[in-house]
């Protein structure tokens, strides 16, 4: 329910100012009786109050004309907003080297693949007329949602990623190929692929070039990004007594065959070497693929002033009637 002409609403607030001054203005006369048994028979009667019923009566039936020139609409509104047509399969390395502590989270040490989830949620957020799909891999591909406007359901999906969900190892060639295969049947105007990976293709059964050959043919855009600091960083590790502690490991991505990946197929590589650079990446990202969103606004209101005024009508009748009974 709105009000089309809610300024008039304001002129509630005078009514509990036209009560009291009322009030004010009807003191009962001073009167001159012959008899003092006349005077208590009129008092008697005042304490009846028939005057103040209908002094409400007549400032309800008011408000209500108020209301009614605010002109009340009950009704509703339809947004229908049509997907932007363009498909998105997000590829996510979940080998267990995403463990290793080089970026951080709300200030502290956090490992690779939490901050990976983090700016990814940013990402889908900010593209809600997308479809949008998952794929983690290690040693094999892994299909985590596919392609859906449905990013409540995208989002849980994304939080359930887990290091080692899957065999260890890095089938980058692979991962390619699985989003392809879900990409490729599909009408969009644009489809785009963005594989997130910290090593080196050793695993799987197809070659990333080859895997880039075939996006190129099929018009898929494939974004690459290397995460990982330069050199080494710090790995959590588990000794034979059961003990945690953190060791410096080498850091291997292959830069140039992602360099090679991206370029054949139309897209860019990223490298992204902590939190905020890898924030910048996806920023970047979401400002080349831009989206034109369509939006069709219903609306569809029915008046209720009519209502409003039948009801103080009534109630001035009321007033109208009780008063005239009185006048004998």
């Amino acid at each position: 329910m709105r009000f089309l002409y809610p300024e008039f609403l304001w002129l509630l607030a005078l009514l509990p100012l036209l009560a009291v001054l009322r009030g004010r203005r009807s003191a009962a006369p001073a009167l001159i009786f012959s008899s003092t048994s006349i005077a208590a028979t009129i008092a008697e009667g005042r304490k009846t109050g028939p005057g103040s019923v209908l002094a409400a009566l007549r400032f309800f039936a008011l408000g209500l004309l108020i209301l009614a020139f605010a002109r009340p609409q009950l009704g509703n509104t339809t947004t229908e907003i049509e997907a932007s047509g363009i498909d998105i399969l997000l590829g996510v390395d979940v080998s267990g080297s995403m463990e290793a502590l080089d970026f951080t989270l709300k200030g502290k040490a956090a490992n690779r693949l939490d901050v990976v989830k983090s700016v990814m949620h940013t990402f889908i957020d900010e593209r809600p007329n997308d479809r949008i799909g998952l794929l983690a891999f290690g040693g094999r591909p892994y299909m985590v949602s596919p392609l859906t406007l449905d990013h409540d359901w995208l989002a849980q999906r994304l939080d359930s990623l887990s290091i080692g969900m899957i065999e260890d190892g890095t089938a980058i060639g692979s991962a390619i190929g699985s989003g392809l295969n879900r990409l490729r049947d599909r009408d969009a105007k644009s489809r785009i692929m963005i594989l997130l990976t910290d090593g080196m293709n050793n695993a799987g059964t197809v070659p990333p070039l080859v895997a880039a050959e075939a996006a190129e043919t099929l018009g898929i855009k494939v974004y690459t990004i290397g995460a990982g600091t330069r050199g080494e960083a710090p790995m959590p590790v588990t000794d034979r007594f059961g003990r945690k502690r953190l060791m410096r490991v080498k850091v291997d991505i292959d830069d140039e065959t992602l360099g090679q990946v991206a370029e054949m197929t139309g897209g860019r590589y990223f490298r992204a070497t902590d939190t905020k650079s890898l924030e910048k990446v996806y920023e970047e990202i979401n400002t080349m693929e831009t989206t034109t969103r369509t939006i069709k606004k219903f609306e569809n209101y029915r008046e209720l002033y009519s209502w409003f005024v039948f009801a103080a009508l009534f109630f001035l009748g009321i007033e109208t009637t009780v008063g005239r009974k009185r006048l004998p």
